[in-house]
């Protein structure tokens, strides 16, 4: 997960000169989102890098490859990775244009609900976006939701 059960960020060894975007490369729905992320990040705050690069792994060795299947993550400047709602909210201060975005994911008490949707959303992403890449990738389900 991109957070750990306090809601606190994971720290990682690795600090990027800017925030970097860990997404999946092989999904056309996460493509397409980041498509759109690029566009709006007029400032240049973000690098985008594919959970699938080797080089990932080996930058975010606290990142499991699970979790980075399991949801978008943002590693900050600080070496602090936030994933899922968390990241959108992130990316809801980093980015001017999101900034409107930023007040309702910030209310209080909301981030479980904001969770919520994002997982769910992220758990059907290849049907959202049509099939991956090579057609052959599949989500890994747990015995949960």
């Amino acid at each position: 997960m991109g957070m750990d059960s306090a809601g606190e960020a994971i720290h990682t060894s690795a600090r990027p000169a800017r925030d970097t975007v860990l997404y999946d490369g092989e999904c056309r729905f996460c493509r397409g989102q980041v498509a759109m992320l690029r566009r709006l990040d007029w400032l240049g705050r973000l690098v985008f890098r594919s959970l699938h690069e080797p080089e990932v792994a080996q930058d975010f060795p606290e990142l499991s490859r699970e979790a980075l299947m399991r949801e978008m993550m943002v590693v900050d400047r600080q070496g602090r990775a936030w994933g899922g709602a968390a990241a959108v909210r992130h990316l809801s201060r980093a980015l001017p244009l999101l900034w409107p975005l930023a007040l309702p994911l910030h209310v209080p008490g909301t981030l479980p609900g904001w969770s919520w949707l994002y997982a769910a959303v992220a758990r059907n992403r290849y049907r959202l976006g049509g099939r991956c890449v090579d057609g052959t990738c599949q989500i890994e389900r747990s015995g949960k939701g």
